[in-house]
């Protein structure tokens, strides 16, 4: 075997699982991604990859299996710049271990991210999270278990993988009722529940009868639901809801709006930027940034304080169908 084979190893096994103690997710991610690389250097270059040196690893090779990231499998510019980031961890790691390869491993490192356009926060309204949560049937168990799912999540903001990760023994109810979590970086948090979700919650634990340590939201088998699987019962109950509110067909609706739903609710109360960020759990209150400019509500009332007082606050919205027609184009 060449160096590289020893080096990827100890990449994983010493780097990320004793020094970095990474997640089974960022080591997942970081596997993916190099599976990947070596398949794609195998098929450029017909070397085994256990055959694999450092020179088979340089800049224009690197370059070339992102370009095939984007134009052949059709990943995003910001799925690409997370597999370069899986690359250069190793490169980095590399560097320590072989400084004869210095000079290809440093011009490796210096492959930049891609700039990608940043679009505007995708978000739910109150009208539309009625009728989503009022999507499922009821008289199934799927359905009551998808409705507490949607309704924590939509007050709570967690992400999948933290409601994925939820135990019948986070969630505390009474006096100070809240649900506690594991979020990224290992960090825990705990979010207050409104009166509204603690009833459902109540029902739907009673319900369920599980352990300390048995997931909150299982399947039929009592595992824990997949990403896939919060993901297609959110798009259906979605699609369900669209009959009721025809908004919801110009939205794509996924388990992540309804954590920016969250956030957009607690914005337009008038939350501070900083408490919605520990409520998130956002390690920089610069994640929150992106609400603030998806809120034009917010936008609308420093409008209405710039605004002569002879004129009457708020946006120009046309009266007639026609001419809202025009103005939509």
């Amino acid at each position: 075997m060449t160096l590289i084979a020893p080096t990827l190893q100890g990449f994983f096994t010493d780097r990320l699982a004793k020094q970095r103690q990474a997640s089974p997710r960022t080591i997942a991610a970081y596997r993916d991604t190099l599976r990947l690389l070596l398949a794609f250097v195998h098929h450029q270059s017909a070397k085994a990859p256990s055959q694999l040196d450092w020179d088979d690893l340089d800049a224009a090779m690197i370059s070339g299996f992102l370009n095939h990231l984007e134009t052949e499998r059709h990943n995003s510019t910001r799925t690409r710049n997370v597999r370069l980031t899986a690359i250069r961890s190793l490169f980095s790691y590399a560097a320590l271990r072989h400084p004869e390869h210095a000079a290809v491993i440093q011009r490796v490192l210096a492959i930049p991210p891609k700039r990608y356009e940043k679009g505007i926060v995708s978000f739910l309204t109150a009208l539309e999270v009625d009728a989503l949560l009022d999507a499922p049937d009821l008289a199934r168990w799927e359905g009551r278990r998808d409705r507490a799912l949607m309704l924590l999540t939509v007050q709570t903001g967690l992400r999948v993988s933290e409601l994925i990760g939820l135990n019948c023994g986070d969630i505390l109810l009474g006096t100070g009722g809240h649900v506690r979590c594991e979020g990224k970086g290992r960090k825990h948090r705990a979010v207050p529940l409104t009166s509204a979700v603690e009833a459902v919650l109540r029902v739907w634990v009673s319900e369920r009868a599980g352990g300390p340590h048995d997931p909150l939201f299982p399947t039929r088998t009592g595992r824990r639901l997949s990403r896939d699987a919060i993901e297609l019962r959110v798009s259906t109950h979605a699609a369900t809801a669209a009959e009721r509110c025809p908004s919801l067909l110009t939205k794509r609706v996924h388990p992540h709006v309804l954590r920016h739903s969250c956030a957009m609710s607690l914005l337009q109360a008038g939350v501070d930027t900083s408490v919605i960020a520990l409520w998130l759990g956002h390690a920089d209150i610069r994640s929150t940034q992106p609400y603030l400019h998806a809120d034009l509500t917010t936008k609308e009332q420093a409008l209405a304080r710039t605004t002569p007082a002879t004129v009457s606050p708020g946006r120009y919205r046309p009266t007639d169908k026609l001419l809202a027609f025009l103005e939509s184009l």
